[in-house]
């Protein structure tokens, strides 16, 4: 296929009119028109431009087949990144539920040492999903150099549309468990010892931090998958990922190093999760007064 019949197919594919594509680029409709006739070419900057809005690169712009990239390679690439989100997010929920685990069974029927038996038993599970996934992605793209995000307008807004309610509702899963953590712990029920049911509100706390992070790290990756380029996102969001990331992070390392330390298994899990997760909603509500 020609340049112009190249950018004739993405400009029907996105659903624009060639004024459409005129106003985006901030030239006449005429100079659109030659250019879809292969009457003239745009300078190297305009072809950036027209690259950088269909999510295309440039060797197959001029010289490729659009048709065969949107086809076959986009029906692959959307493939492997819903699975490649799908095992990444997996790995995260897998060292949490270890965590998680490693708390309630440890208040209830296991000893310490068998608990973070238990507890690598799923680390090692995550960080093998972490890196046949992190290859795997590695080898696609060596095999479909070029490939990239290829969906049609409507697609891309969609997913963005809903893309704030993918954020809102794990921090709110949080904020929930967080209440409901510290409502149960006001009473101990009479069949349950103090540790018990310390490790009971902790374990449901570590599963709604299992279930918000797994959400989290699947969407950003989604996010990524549709080609939302990184300077739509304002500083702030971007410091706001990295706050929740590094905080979750951190505070698996510190619990896991009072656990060995001090053999704080149970009590450090609820007040380690907690004061992480409250630090994260402070410092992400500062960052966003900020970021306005």
């Amino acid at each position: 296929m020609t340049f112009g019949e190249n950018l004739q197919f993405l400009r029907k594919r996105a659903n624009m009119t060639q004024e459409d594509l005129a106003e985006k680029m901030e030239v006449s409709r005429q100079s659109v028109s030659k250019w879809e006739s292969n009457s003239s070419y745009p300078e190297t900057d305009a072809i950036l431009r027209l690259c950088s809005l269909f999510h295309c690169d440039m060797d197959t712009l001029l010289r490729g087949d659009v048709s065969r990239r949107f086809g076959q390679d986009a029906a692959a690439y959307d493939k492997h990144m819903n699975a490649f989100s799908a095992a990444i997010a997996a790995g995260v929920a897998l060292v949490l539920l270890g965590v998680t685990l490693l708390l309630f069974l440890g208040g209830f029927f296991l000893q310490a040492p068998l608990g973070v038996v238990i507890f690598f038993l799923f680390l090692i599970a995550a960080v093998t999903t972490f890196i046949i996934s992190g290859m795997g992605h590695s080898a696609f793209l060596r095999q479909h150099p070029g490939v990239g995000p290829c969906y049609t307008k409507e697609e891309t807004d969609r997913f963005e549309r809903r893309f704030p309610a993918l954020i809102a509702v794990p921090v709110a899963l949080i904020l929930l468990g967080i209440t409901t953590m510290i409502l149960m712990a006001l009473n101990t029920p009479a069949r349950f010892t103090q540790d018990q049911w310390a490790a009971v509100c902790g374990s449901l706390f570590l599963l709604c931090i299992t279930i918000s992070a797994t959400a989290l790290v699947w969407a950003g990756i989604q996010h990524s998958k549709y080609g939302f380029p990184e300077e739509k996102q304002t500083p702030g969001e971007r410091r706001v990922g990295r706050i929740w990331g590094a905080g979750m992070v951190a505070a698996t390392a510190l619990y896991v190093g009072l656990g060995f330390g001090l053999d704080l298994w149970e009590q450090a899990a609820p007040i380690v999760y907690t004061v992480a997760a409250l630090l994260c909603v402070a410092l992400t509500i500062l960052v966003k007064k900020d970021d306005e």
